[in-house]
Parts: structure tokens; C-alpha cells; sequence
């Protein structure tokens, strides 16, 4: 069975052991999609030259490196014309603290998770995105006492919950 983006169960098997693994031996990633080697590397390489995979990333247990403060902050822009998301998102992305951000419908315009050092170095950050002429109304910090959950979504669930 084909699905919506042209891609069948088997492709979605590597996808999903290479998001939940990571980059895998051609010999692994086979055994774990039940698929011959030579093959599944083909369709991986097809998958990747497809844009389906954006890159492998570690998951690095940031805790236990440094000692850092967890912001959400939400934002809500004076106007809502397309030049003025536009400028905002091309500011937020060049910001390698904001490690997440969505545009949102509703009460804000966007929601982000900014990860600093200390404080003093998150308001430096608020105080530039301030003065940066992003048309920003209004914002709202919501400080992170803990982490408790933090992954990519189960991608196999997700495809088998459309079929529904």
C-alpha cells in the first residue's frame, strides 16, 4: 500500500528506525526494517536525496553538561502582515538559543522554548529581539522548572492513525 507522500510501509519502517536510532550500519537498519541490506540502503539513500531525512542529531542529556535555564516564551506581533511574520522568522532563525519555535492561531502569534546559561543571559536575548524592529506587541515568559518530556513523534503511530 502506497501512501499519501508516495511512500509505502517499508519506507516508513526506515524512517522510523532512523528516527529513532540515528545513523545505522547498512547491516542494522536491514535487520530492523526486515529488508535485505543492499536494498534497504538504496531505498535510504532515496529517502534522503528525497528530502525525508534533514539530518541525525544526538540527543544529549544537557543536564548533565551545564546547568541551564529553560524559557517558553510566547509573542504576539503589532500587525499580521506577511512581511512582518516573515522578518520575525528569519530573525528567530539565525538564533541559535531558540531552539523551537512555532507560529500558532489564537491568543499569540508564535511559541518558542529559548534555552540560556542563567537568566541574565536570556533577558540580553529578549532585550535584543526588543530593539531588533520584529514588531513584537507583546511576550510572556513561562520559566521551565522541568524538563519532562522531549522527543520527535512516533512517525510508524502517525501514519498507521491516518488509515482510520
Amino acid at each position: 500500500m502506497r501512501e499519501r507522500q508516495g511512500l509505502d510501509r517499508t519506507d516508513i519502517r526506515i524512517l522510523s528506525a532512523v528516527q529513532q536510532h540515528g545513523q545505522l550500519s547498512k547491516t542494522k537498519l536491514a535487520e530492523l526494517v526486515n529488508l535485505s541490506p543492499t536494498p534497504c540502503l538504496s531505498r535510504l539513500n532515496r529517502l534522503r536525496d528525497a528530502g525525508y531525512i534533514r539530518g541525525y542529531h544526538a540527543d544529549i542529556a544537557l543536564e548533565r553538561v551545564i546547568d541551564v535555564t529553560r524559557v517558553v516564551v510566547t509573542i504576539s506581533l503589532n500587525h499580521h502582515r506577511k512581511s512582518d511574520f516573515d522578518r520575525f522568522e528569519t530573525h528567530i532563525k539565525s538564533i541559535d538559543e531558540i531552539i523551537n519555535c512555532v507560529s500558532t492561531g489564537g491568543g499569540v502569534d508564535y511559541i518558542m522554548t529559548v534555552v540560556t546559561p542563567s537568566l541574565a543571559v536570556f533577558q540580553d536575548l529578549m532585550d535584543e529581539l526588543l530593539s531588533a524592529d520584529l514588531e513584537i506587541d507583546r511576550y510572556m515568559t513561562y520559566f521551565a522548572t522541568k524538563l519532562v518530556k522531549a522527543q520527535q513523534p512516533n512517525l510508524a503511530k502517525l501514519v498507521a492513525q491516518t488509515r482510520k
